[in-house]
């Protein structure tokens, strides 16, 4: 599957804001307008004007409904998040090249919000999963403790961790320690 930069941009965000959300004890990444204002800079999120504690609340609503994207069961249920979340953005897509990056495609409309911006550009980069039929790629780490959200980009689609040096590798070393202490009795 081909992805264009700006499309990679678009899914780095949209993990990166759903693993913002507070997990069973954890605290949630995105406590304050501060922090957003920090998660745009890292994120280079252009056309962004001057952050309320309205822009954060409604970041985090739809932060809840891309959650719902990578949880849904089908490619169905995830088409029916992506396209609530692109038409309740108003999308508008138009080519642009700034910042020195080359032509590439905004989905957002001039002057959108931050949570517009978002769902339209990040909820286009999902939609493009849907369409070439790799909704399965959209996933939650499957280790028992972790469950952050992450794309699967490997060939063979055989990724099952968000990042195999953490927790695949953690929960492999206690696979061996297991076995090892089953071996010796």
């Amino acid at each position: 599957m081909l992805i264009t930069h700006d499309t990679r941009c678009a899914l780095d965000t949209v993990v990166d804001l759903v693993n913002t959300a507070p997990e069973d004890d954890t605290a949630d990444g995105l406590p304050d307008v501060a922090a957003l204002g920090d998660f745009v800079r890292n994120h280079e999120i252009s056309d962004v004007g001057v952050l309320s504690e309205f822009d954060l609340s409604a970041v985090r609503k739809i932060r809840g409904r891309f959650a719902a994207v990578f949880a849904a069961p089908d490619a169905r249920a995830a088409a029916a998040q992506i396209n609530e979340l692109v038409a309740a953005a108003g999308t508008t897509p138009r080519l642009t090249d700034h910042d020195g990056y080359d032509w590439h495609v905004h989905y957002f409309a001039p002057g959108a919000s931050v949570a517009d911006h978002l769902a339209a550009d990040c909820g286009m980069a999902l939609a493009f999963f849907v369409v070439a039929g790799e909704q399965e790629r959209l996933r939650r780490c499957e280790a028992p403790d972790c469950r952050r959200a992450f794309v699967d980009l490997s060939r063979n689609r055989s990724r099952r961790y968000c990042d195999s040096r953490t927790c695949g590798n953690r929960l492999h070393v206690a696979a061996y320690r297991a076995r090892r202490k089953q071996a010796a009795g």
